[in-house]
């Protein structure tokens, strides 16, 4: 399990250092975007932006189950699925040390 640990607290930290870098806010920001009717730098600034906030979202998703990951290390749970409690399969946490969720529930998810 402490190799886990390793893998787990490498990916928080990778995790939490794109997320500082996707969502640091300059000290002087531009002015605000609007979407224009012509394809423009204030369209293109917008969509930019969009796409950021969708990416910062799907690095706090994949924070979470990092940090959920290391919290049932700690707790002794680690390797059970949080949603029906049966094991998680060796193979996918060897491959996805964060998985909290066996196959089949996170095919329901």
């Amino acid at each position: 399990m402490n190799d886990a640990r390793a893998v787990l607290e490498e990916r928080r930290d990778t995790l939490r250092a794109a997320l500082a870098e996707i969502t640091h806010v300059p000290v002087d920001p531009v002015t605000p975007v609007s979407f224009g009717k012509r394809v423009g730098d204030g369209t293109t600034e917008a969509v930019d932006r969009l796409t950021k906030v969708g990416t910062a979202r799907e690095l706090e998703a994949s924070l979470a189950d990092v940090e959920r990951a290391i919290a049932k290390l700690d707790d002794g749970t680690y390797g059970s699925c949080d949603a029906c409690g049966e094991p998680i399969a060796a193979a996918r946490l060897e491959a996805r040390a964060w998985s909290v969720l066996c196959v089949r529930c996170a095919g329901a998810r």
